[in-house]
Parts: structure tokens; C-alpha cells; sequence
């Protein structure tokens, strides 16, 4: 009889045909010692020794792996694709490609417990599998079939030519040489494709991870990191160095964190921005990659979510013709769209306009931006000084760290200059205190300051299979409803379970939850007495200024988010 630590050795195939009783454990042993010592697999030594059938072992592993099984004989070649696995895969893992539909490719195999063949096919194609179980002696005469036709002389990653997207390569000494261009053209067409990918699910980052036993791209769709494929290990410096070379980074330096940018060039009329950061992990470089789209600073301001009295508001301070209107909330909140669809509006001929941001994420064809290097000595307030000097109207500021460049946005806003900015708080009645704690005297924030804007972005359902749901009065009031609204005139919707062709779990796209804070007399007068910002929320509620929630909530009712999603966001 095998030993336990024998049958513990056995797995894929050989465990589930022994689990299922189709062979005996001693037979397993013996076949996988055999497998070894021939350098094959078990699959094909237990078939040669003819000890169960294929068709067994095909409708066996279909039956406990729950995967289709699927009658090669049944198989029309004309129905094929044209374009398929390179013809060296298809031997050495014994897969061939049945059919492919969007980014699904349904794969014949008669071992799908070999995930080293699936994860190396997956990252070939650069689709998502579907693998559909066969008998591996149809396979072989079908695979044999395609090698004897002259349609098998596609070289790999043809079936991505849809994708042959130009992207705007350094051309400085970072240049990889032709050589390696040639040898690392999968990686090439593989990128390509990820890149494409990100940008038709709506991505707003992608995160390149290596580990110890395996290496992983993650997109952030709607807010939420998703894993999107899993290539093989033995690709990610060669995958680093292709990022890199195309972003203007130095390939030899990998102790250090870098940052670059690149362009995706879509067509003649529209590019895609990525900013690229590499930060040194220990089992290599991590990357994430920013996506820039420049149609986002002109969706106009109606796109952003704000409600019609939020929109009046904030249209009214960003008009005049000085102040500082702030822009507040964590990384992500969709603070630089906010600015960037403001700048845009106010953007014609008749002002000067420059930013300083770190960096510039956005082009904008007539406005002045600047890039600050806190290295080279080139801060926010260096720059704000230099604006001062540029006859400026209108000045955007990335963000305010410290007092100095706060006291110099106040002081321009003080001297007939609008001025736009962020800062990291929770709400708007806490920024007004944070500027108080970075040393910025009252009376210039209560002189200066216009308005404050603080934002959370929350994912909107799909409108295709969203679904009503019911919740018991009392989860509404605790949520922050009052009981006025629950009159049963507007319907609560959900997620669907699972989600829809359309969206990703039941989410499609996100809407911006805002609080618009005017500084009234009152508040300015709560910032000259020294009130805290309890103080001041307590006045913006009586000037009936809706908080985060509240504006969340109000999202609820017109049906474009859920309950949850609100609880998430705004739950501080």
C-alpha cells in the first residue's frame, strides 16, 4: 500500500482519479514515479500505459473540476479562429484555442489542473480563460492537424494586431537596442494590450506587483482594486524595463523610486497621459501607472454630480474676480477634476492663467502650467511668487502644505487674484481650523477664503440591473433621512448580486458627493472669534448646507447609488 506522505505527493490529475477510485493508489505512485523519470507528464504516461481511458479522464476531470467537456470529434475547423496559439505553445502544453469573444478565449485541454499552461496561454493572448475539457488523444490529432497547416504560421501575439497602438517612446540613452526590441516584442504587444484594456473598463490606475511566487496586474476600476491577470514570473523585468524605457526612467536604477510620464497615442485626435512610478520592493520593482485622460477637465461641470444650488455656488466664488476657493478631501476624491473642469470654464482669452501642481496631470491648451521640483528649489510658494510677477488673474495652486505657501495664496487672493487650491481634510468646516493650526491669522482667512468645496467620489449602480430593495425605516433614520422623507415617494435600489454585462458587481462609473461652504458673514465672524470647526458646522447647517452625508443621501433618493456605498464613502 502507498504511504500517506506518498499519497500527499500525488496531485492534479493523479489525486482526483485517485479520489474518484478510478485508479489505486499504488498505481498512482507508480505512475507518477514513471512520469518523472521520462520527463513527462502523468496524463500522458497513464494513457500510454493504458491503465483508464482518455474519455474517462476527460469527462472525470470535466465532472470534478466543474468545467464543460466538450467532443472534439464535433469540432468544425471551419469554425476556428483564425488567429490562435503560437504553434510551439500548443505542442509543449497541449491547448488549443476553441473560440474567442471580446476578452474570453475558450481553450481545449485535457489536463486543466496545469496551471503553469494556463497561466502562460492567458498571458500569450492577453484574454481572460475559459477552459473547456477534451480527451488528450482527439487533442493531439487536432493539434497535429494545425501544425500541418500553413495557417499555423501566425507568429505569437497576432491575435492583438487590433492593438497596435503608437505609443511615444524616449529616444534619449534609455533606448533598449534592437535586439532586445525583437526578442521582447511579446512583452511589447503585451502591454499594448493591458494598456488598451485599462482604458475601455474605465480604469483610473494600474498596479504592476511582484512577489515571491508570482506577479500580478491590478486595475482600479470605480475606486476598487481588481486583479486582472496573473503573467508569468519570469516577465517582470523585462516588463519593468519596457515601462520605463517608454516613460523616460532610467532602466539600470532600481534601488530607487522614479517617476516619468508616457503617451498612448489612440489616434490622430486623441492621446491618453499615464504618470509612472516605481517604487524597489524586495522581489522587484512595484509599478503603478496613472491614467490622464483629457476629456475628463472638459465633461463640463453638469457631468461632476453637484446638485443645482451646490453648482450656483460654486460658480458664483470661482467668478469673481478674487479669492480663494478650496478644494478639499482624501487622494482620489476627484479633487483635480474639480479644479481642472473650474479652469476650464473660466479658461478664454481675456485672463492669464497659470498652475503650479506636482505634477501637471492635465494639458490645457492656453493655460501656464508648472511642475514644481521642491529639489531644485522650485516649491508651490516659489512659483506662487513667480506668478505674482507674471501678471496673473487666475492661479491654481496643487496643494497647500505648509504656512508659507498658505500665507502666500491668501495674500494674492487679497490683492485682486482668484485663486484656486486643495488641502487634505475631511470637510469643509475642518479646513477652515486647519488653516488656523498652519499658523494663517483669522482675519485673513475670513477675508480671503470664498468658499470651500469637500468632495468623496461614490460609485453609481448600473442602470441596467440595478434592483429595488426594501429597508426598515428605522436603518434610513439612523442613516441620517428624516422621517418627512420616508413618505414612500422614491424607490431604494441595490446592487444586483454578481452584477451584469455592463457593469463590474452591479457598479458602473462613480458620482462626485459634495458639501459647497460659502463663507458667510456668520462663519467669517466664528473664524475672528477663534471657534472651532464644530462651531462653524453647526452655522453651515443653519445656512442649510448639506454635509457629505446629506448630499449622499439625496444620491439615494434619485436612485444613482446605494445605501452602502453612501455608508462607505461618508463615514467618517
Amino acid at each position: 500500500m502507498a504511504t500517506l506522505a506518498t499519497t500527499i505527493q500525488l496531485g492534479g490529475i493523479a489525486r482526483m482519479l485517485v479520489q474518484l477510485s478510478l485508479l489505486s493508489e499504488d498505481d498512482a505512485h507508480q505512475l507518477n514515479q514513471l512520469a518523472i523519470t521520462q520527463k513527462t507528464s502523468f496524463l500522458a504516461v497513464t494513457l500510454a500505459q493504458k491503465k483508464i481511458s482518455a474519455q474517462q479522464i476527460a469527462a472525470a476531470a470535466a465532472h470534478a473540476f466543474s468545467f464543460p467537456f466538450f467532443d472534439l470529434d464535433a469540432l468544425d475547423s471551419d469554425t476556428l479562429p483564425a488567429k490562435s496559439i503560437d504553434i510551439k505553445l500548443m505542442q509543449s502544453h497541449r491547448v488549443m484555442l476553441l473560440q474567442q469573444k471580446n476578452n474570453v478565449a475558450f481553450i481545449a485541454i485535457s489536463d486543466p489542473t496545469n496551471l503553469h499552461a494556463l497561466d502562460t496561454i492567458q498571458f500569450q493572448i492577453g484574454a481572460s480563460l475559459f477552459p473547456v475539457v477534451v480527451e488528450d488523444d482527439k487533442l493531439g490529432r487536432w493539434i497535429d492537424k494545425l501544425v500541418e497547416s500553413k495557417d499555423t504560421s501566425m507568429s505569437a501575439f497576432n491575435s492583438h494586431d487590433d492593438f497596435d497602438l503608437g505609443i511615444e517612446e524616449a529616444t534619449e540613452d534609455n533606448d533598449l537596442d534592437s535586439t532586445q526590441e525583437v526578442d521582447d516584442a511579446p512583452v511589447v504587444k503585451f502591454l499594448q494590450k493591458i494598456l488598451m484594456d485599462a482604458i475601455q473598463m474605465g480604469a483610473s490606475d494600474l498596479h504592476f506587483e511582484p512577489y515571491e511566487k508570482f506577479y500580478r496586474i491590478r486595475f482600479r476600476v470605480d475606486g476598487i482594486l481588481r486583479d486582472i491577470v496573473q503573467p508569468p514570473l519570469a516577465i517582470k523585468d523585462k516588463l519593468a524595463s519596457r515601462i520605463k524605457v517608454i516613460s523616460n526612467l532610467d532602466i539600470s536604477e532600481k534601488r530607487v523610486p522614479q517617476d516619468g510620464r508616457m503617451k498612448l497615442l489612440l489616434s490622430k485626435t486623441r492621446a491618453i497621459d499615464f504618470r509612472v512610478s516605481t517604487l524597489p520592493l524586495i522581489h522587484g520593482e512595484k509599478i503603478v501607472m496613472r491614467i490622464l485622460d483629457p476629456t475628463s477637465a472638459t465633461l463640463g461641470i453638469d457631468a461632476l454630480g453637484y446638485e443645482p444650488e451646490q453648482k450656483d455656488a460654486l460658480m458664483k466664488a470661482v467668478q469673481r474676480p478674487y479669492g480663494l476657493v478650496l478644494v478639499t478631501g482624501p487622494t482620489g476624491s476627484g479633487k483635480t477634476v474639480s479644479l481642472y473642469t473650474c479652469l476650464n470654464i473660466l479658461n478664454n482669452p481675456g485672463v492669464n492663467i497659470s498652475t503650479a501642481e506636482d505634477p501637471a496631470e492635465i494639458a490645457l491648451a492656453g493655460i501656464n502650467q508648472v511642475n514644481v521640483n521642491d529639489k531644485q528649489g522650485l516649491t508651490f510658494a516659489a512659483a506662487l511668487k513667480s506668478f505674482l510677477r507674471q501678471d496673473p488673474d487666475i492661479i491654481m495652486i496643487g496643494e497647500i502644505r505648509d504656512l508659507e505657501t498658505a500665507d502666500m495664496a491668501i495674500k494674492a487672493a487679497s490683492t485682486g487674484h482668484m485663486v484656486l487650491s486643495t488641502l487634505h481634510t475631511n470637510d469643509a468646516p475642518t479646513t477652515l481650523s486647519r488653516l488656523l493650526n498652519m499658523g494663517v491669522a483669522p482675519f485673513n482667512i475670513a477675508s480671503a477664503v470664498s468658499l470651500i468645496t469637500a468632495q468623496r467620489l461614490a460609485r453609481k449602480l448600473c442602470k441596467h440591473c440595478r434592483v429595488p430593495v426594501s429597508v426598515p425605516d428605522e436603518v434610513l433614520l439612523k442613516m441620517g433621512f428624516h422621517a418627512h422623507e420616508l413618505d414612500g415617494s422614491w424607490q431604494l435600489y441595490g446592487a444586483k448580486a454578481g452584477g451584469c454585462e455592463h457593469c463590474n458587481e452591479g457598479y458602473k462609473g462613480r458620482v462626485g458627493i459634495y458639501q459647497v461652504m460659502p463663507v458667510s458673514e456668520a462663519i467669517a465672524e466664528i473664524i475672528m472669534n477663534h471657534g472651532n470647526a464644530m462651531d462653524i458646522a453647526a452655522q453651515a447647517k443653519r445656512e442649510g448646507i448639506k454635509d457629505l452625508r446629506e448630499s449622499g443621501l439625496l444620491k439615494v433618493k434619485q436612485g444613482l447609488t446605494s445605501l452602502e456605498e453612501i455608508e462607505a464613502v461618508t463615514n467618517e
